[in-house]
């Protein structure tokens, strides 16, 4: 796999206003391989999509910018200002916030009927109410690293920072992606300590199961590992929300693991006292209920999501963070999986 530098879409007006400021914005992207979840062994880093630079410019000071030439003074007594770092950090903003609804233009993303989805985040709750940096870590395999994706910007933890940057504008978020493709529990665990707890996260999203699935692992053996790892999360004082497998053709062509993985999955949470989104069962109500057709949201493998399916989930997992959040600083307790 080849790297190859191109411009982002914003390069072309950095390269238009080169009179006001002689640089090129420009950034390295990594493409996305076409290679099974199973043969994907070396984690990629996502290269920060614009919406996230964008959210983290908007804290720039608002005496920062320029002031704008009186009314009645000729153009060429004074040359044009060039708009200011917050200017220009807003405009970017709102372009953000464009690119992540077009996306749903033509099928829309409609939260689940029915999926109990209420988890409770107080630790990083705390953090953004005393406007403390808050870190987020998105840890699992290549449904995390972003397989299927055609560009960084559409990875879910990517749409996940620019949703949560949206939200709290002026709150320091940093949103890592420690996806590695073909990883389950057991080579994870592996990891844990020094992509996970050495960094000190205030939430790590925790996606597992559906490799140990595919090839037929002990169910109780990977439920086993997930627990021991919460713990060791929990014990830092971090938040803590698993994700389950993704409703997909190859994964529902094992009914019987899917389903004791979800449901070993579910256990895990229900015995740390933490929160678990259900993937796999808003993924089915995406086919089932909404009557989308799989390719919607799977790509061609039968396996992987594709930007739509990864906008969706950040989507619906951003709204619960966000209520989570919001019912912690309102004193309300939420629920943690009593239905699931």
């Amino acid at each position: 796999m080849t790297s190859r530098r191109y411009c982002r879409p914003f390069c072309l007006t950095a390269f238009v206003l080169l009179i006001a400021a002689p640089v090129a914005v420009c950034a390295e992207n990594t493409p996305q391989a076409a290679v099974s979840d199973s043969a994907k062994t070396d984690a990629v880093k996502p290269a920060a999509s614009a919406a996230e630079q964008s959210a983290q410019a908007v804290g720039a000071p608002a005496d920062n910018a320029g002031s704008a030439a009186p009314a009645n003074q000729a153009p060429q007594d004074k040359p044009a200002q060039p708009a200011s770092l917050t200017d220009k950090a807003i405009d970017k903003v709102k372009q953000a916030a464009k690119s992540a609804s077009d996306i749903f233009n033509r099928v829309p993303c409609l939260p689940p009927k029915g999926v109990a989805r209420a988890f409770s985040l107080p630790h990083v709750a705390h953090k953004l109410a005393a406007g403390e940096p808050v870190t987020i870590i998105a840890f699992g395999s290549s449904s995390t690293q972003g397989y299927g994706t055609s560009s960084p910007e559409f990875t879910y933890p990517n749409r996940l920072a620019a949703q949560l940057h949206r939200r709290y504008p002026a709150a320091n978020i940093t949103v890592v992606n420690r996806g590695r493709g073909g990883d389950d529990a057991q080579q994870m665990m592996a990891r844990l300590q020094s992509e996970v707890i050495d960094v000190k996260p205030d939430l790590v999203i925790w996606q597992v199961g559906t490799n140990a699935v595919l090839r037929n692992e002990d169910p109780d053996a990977i439920a086993q590992n997930v627990q021991d790892g919460v713990a060791r999360i929990q014990a830092t004082g971090a938040d803590v929300v698993l994700v389950d497998l993704q409703y997909s053709p190859r994964v529902t062509e094992h009914p019987e693991n899917a389903s004791k993985m979800v449901k070993l999955i579910r256990r895990v949470a229900q015995l740390r006292h933490i929160g678990v989104f259900p993937r796999f069962e808003v993924m089915r109500q995406w086919h089932e209920s909404q009557a989308l057709p799989i390719d919607t949201f799977v790509i061609a493998d039968g396996l992987h999501m594709n930007d739509w399916g990864y906008a969706c989930f950040a989507q619906i997992l951003g709204d619960d963070i966000i209520r989570s959040v919001g019912q912690i600083r309102l004193g309300v307790a939420a629920p943690i999986n009593r239905s699931m």
